[in-house]
Order: structure tokens, then sequence, then C-alpha cells
């Protein structure tokens, strides 16, 4: 089931340029459905199935596997890890959590000077990011050095929860919500030929789908996503971008793309044929892999699809599971309509 599978992505670790283990997960899911399977050099996942008409026009679907995360930089004399982010994250949610560094998955929290000590100044300005640190319990550099490395990726340490009405807490729903629908789909009988992209370092400039559109040449590409919510109750209307449980989200515009005019119209037509709440941005921000899909090579024809995310890369992303249903929806009759274009 979709939400089994968006479980199961959001607990693997996969700080971009270290997708490992949700693209073993993936190709592993995806090998008896799959007619064929290759890993390009960048670390992109790129799936070739039948559908049960050749297609006309080259389709290809994407989803980044990578998440927000940080990467140790120093250790000091004392044994505690210096680290700086990979991808956008905000300093004001580091401080106190628990997290996992490098590949032994050494247990650590992320600390801050104590707040008896802090100045009122202090008070008034986000940290920066060279006062945090990480303690791992080492009791000198030596016996950290035993455990972890410079160059170490660290992912957040977080439990997975349903709660409310139908919501989900979890790291790492930008974009495992993507992954696990194209995963769903892929499982399925297709209505035409389809290539499916998980791509590497999206959160660090969309860098694995620039290589893999170049690779794939496709004619239209389908981008899977979640997106900034920002609909939080002191959120002026003006500046709210999309809410939890309000429909998937149809893109016309970005901060990195304009998306296809005629591929919006048809998705947002096939949303209200299928009786598919959605919605739209009110507030235009972000960017995804479709902006580097969009130029690759002649260009591309580029439609996108999204969940709304409160508390993006953060810890504890929350999204509407009724959302990412139909998303899968909506992604299922998009199919069905390329297949039968001229």
């Amino acid at each position: 089931m979709l939400i089994d599978t968006l479980k199961t992505l959001c607990a693997l670790p996969g700080v971009s340029g270290g997708e490992d283990a949700v693209r073993d997960y993936l190709r592993e899911l995806a090998a008896p459905h799959a007619d064929s399977i290759r890993v390009d050099a960048i670390g992109n996942l790129i799936i070739e199935k039948k559908g049960r008409i050749p297609a006309n026009k080259k389709l290809m679907l994407a989803a980044h596997m990578d998440e927000v995360g940080l990467m140790i930089r120093a250790i000091t004399d004392d044994g505690y890890l210096k680290f700086d982010t990979v991808g956008g994250i905000d300093r004001r949610v580091l401080i106190g959590k628990p997290v996992l560094v490098g590949p032994k998955k050494v247990p650590g929290v992320i600390g801050l000077k104590a707040y008896h000590l802090t100045s009122r100044e202090e008070e008034k300005t986000v940290p920066k990011l060279k006062d945090f640190y990480i303690d791992i319990g080492a009791e000198d550099k030596e016996t950290a050095e035993d455990l972890v490395s410079r160059g170490d990726l660290v992912v957040f340490d977080t439990d997975i929860l349903e709660f409310g009405h139908g919501f989900l807490k979890a790291k790492a729903i930008d974009d495992r919500i993507g992954c696990a629908v194209m995963a769903e789909l892929l499982q399925e009988p297709l209505p035409m030929d389809c290539t499916f992209v998980f791509t590497v370092q999206e959160e660090v400039g969309t860098r694995g789908a620039f290589g893999a559109a170049f690779s794939v040449t496709p004619d239209i590409a389908l981008v899977l996503e979640g997106t900034t919510a920002a609909d939080l109750p002191d959120m002026p209307p003006h500046k709210r971008v999309c809410a939890p449980g309000k429909g998937p989200v149809v893109p016309y515009m970005d901060g990195g793309t304009v998306y296809d005019r005629e591929f919006f119209e048809l998705l947002r037509s096939l949303a209200e044929q299928g009786r598919i709440p959605w919605q739209t941005k009110e507030y235009l921000s972000g960017g995804t892999d479709a902006s580097a899909i969009q130029r690759s090579k002649a260009g591309v024809r580029v439609a996108g699809i999204a969940a709304a995310v409160r508390y993006l890369h953060t810890p504890s992303s929350v999204a509407s599971l009724e959302d990412c249903n139909h998303m899968l929806a909506l992604a299922r009759r998009f199919l069905q309509a390329v297949a039968t274009m001229a």
C-alpha cells in the first residue's frame, strides 16, 4: 500500500549524496515489475517499464530520493562534532534534535550553549551554524574519530507517527511521497511505456535531474513532489502557499519553472472529472527537479503534482494521508490521458 511504502521510505537515510539505502529499497521493490533498471554515474535510479501501448511521446516520471541533512566538517579536541548543512535547513529547528551520524549510524544530539548563559542580545538572533555541535558522548577527539569521520553524513532520527485527522509526521516526506507514488505506479499495469527516474541531489541544486533528463531525453515529464504548505494561523492569507488536506497541489509556476499550460489545464480537468480535490499555489515559492528537466537539450514539457507539507525540511514534516492517496489517483489519470495523445 502507498502509505506503508511511504513510511518505509521516510525511515531510510538519504541525505543528498548518500541516497544508497533509498535507492536499494526502490530497486528491489521495482525489480519484479521493470523491463530494465540502471543506475547512472551520479546515482539516479532509472527504470523502464512497458505499458499496454507503445508511447507516442516519451514520458518520464521523476521524484527525488534525497533529503536535507548535515555533514561533519570537524571534530573538536573534546570529541564534539562540528557540521555544515546539506540542503536548505532553518537553523532554528536544530537545537536538541537527535541524529544518526555516518555509516555506523552513531547516535547523537545537536547541542548549543545553555540558555541560562545566553545574553539578551543573543536571544534576539538565530544562532550561527558555527555555534552548534553534535554530542555523541565521546570522551575526546580520539574516541570520536574511532566512530565518525569528517565528511560523514548526518540524518535526523525521528519517529514516524500517524496522528490527528489523517495526518502523518515524519522526516523526508519531501520527497519520499513522490518516490512512494512512483513505486506504486511501477507495480501496476501501465497504459503506456514509461521511464521512472528516482533522482539524487535535488536538495542541493537539482543536480541528478539535470543529468537524467539528458540521458532519458523525454518529450514530457511529470514531477511528483512535496511542497511547502505555510498554512499556519499567523501567516497572512496572501503568503499561504497551500494546505494539507485540500488535495494534491497542481502548480502553474514556482521559483524555478513555468509549467506547461496545457498540462496544467489537463491535470485540473482530470482532477475535477475524477472528483479528486485539488489546489494550486496561492503564493509562489520553491523549486523542483522540473526546472532542470525543462531546460535540458531542446526543452521538455513539464507538469507537476505535489503534496502540501507543513514544516518542510525539518525532522517533523506533516502531510495529509488522504492527499497522498489522491496524488496517486491523479497521477494514474494523467498517464491514461497522455497515453491517448497523438
